[in-house]
């Protein structure tokens, strides 16, 4: 829940991520954390909440790095460079609003949206499409193969003309998410190697 730094007490936002690196780097969405520089505090999978802050942001591909004070744990690990395909088995991880860890199961609808997303100053060129439905609160969370292996982190929900969930949501790739992690991190091998790829290469489903 990123917070801003001259009053901690007050949150501005709240949603969901998952760690990159067992030293305590944290991927979520840019909408998510808002700006760099804020402080934040996140309840971490043995319930403990740790403070940290906002150390890097892409609002353009609604991605961001939080760095955590005094954690360590298991990292999230990325599904090897290479393709998946419509009808893949996918899982996500999220805190919906005023509710609970949430785990939701879907299949990927398709490697690609095809147009650019925009929402206030935050949006991306392209994205992943899921046969799911998620809620406020889970923006930021993971995306997992059938594997438990990395693919993608949650953006948003897509919506009809009268604003009713249509069971699909968007997705960063996790090789956006791992160009712009090494970007701005000491990434390690498995991150390194998905950031030299793209979906682009990937046959289009």
């Amino acid at each position: 829940t990123p917070s801003k730094p001259e009053n901690r007490k007050a949150a501005i936002t709240s949603g969901s991520g998952f760690i990159v690196d067992g030293t305590g780097y944290v991927m979520t969405a840019a909408h998510v954390a808002v700006r760099k520089g804020n402080s934040i505090s996140a309840r971490a999978a043995n319930g403990r909440v740790y403070g940290g802050s906002v150390i890097g942001i892409m609002p353009s591909n609604d991605m961001a790095i939080i760095k955590l004070r005094g954690y360590t744990g298991k990292a999230a690990n990325p599904a090897p460079p290479g393709c998946n395909t419509k009808g893949d088995l996918v899982f996500t991880l999220g805190k919906p609003h005023a509710q609970g860890d949430t785990a939701r199961v879907g299949a990927l609808e398709s490697l690609h949206f095809g147009r650019a997303v925009a929402y206030g100053k935050f949006g991306y060129p392209d994205a992943m499409v899921l046969q799911m439905g998620t809620r406020k609160g889970e923006s930021g969370g993971p995306v997992f193969d059938g594997n438990g292996r990395l693919i993608g982190m949650v953006v948003s929900t897509l919506s009809d003309a009268t604003g009713q969930s249509i069971n699909l949501a968007h997705a960063i790739p996790a090789t956006t998410l791992a160009s712009y992690l090494c970007s701005q991190t000491s990434c390690n091998k498995s991150w390194l190697a998905l950031a030299t790829q793209s979906t682009d290469s990937c046959a289009k489903t």
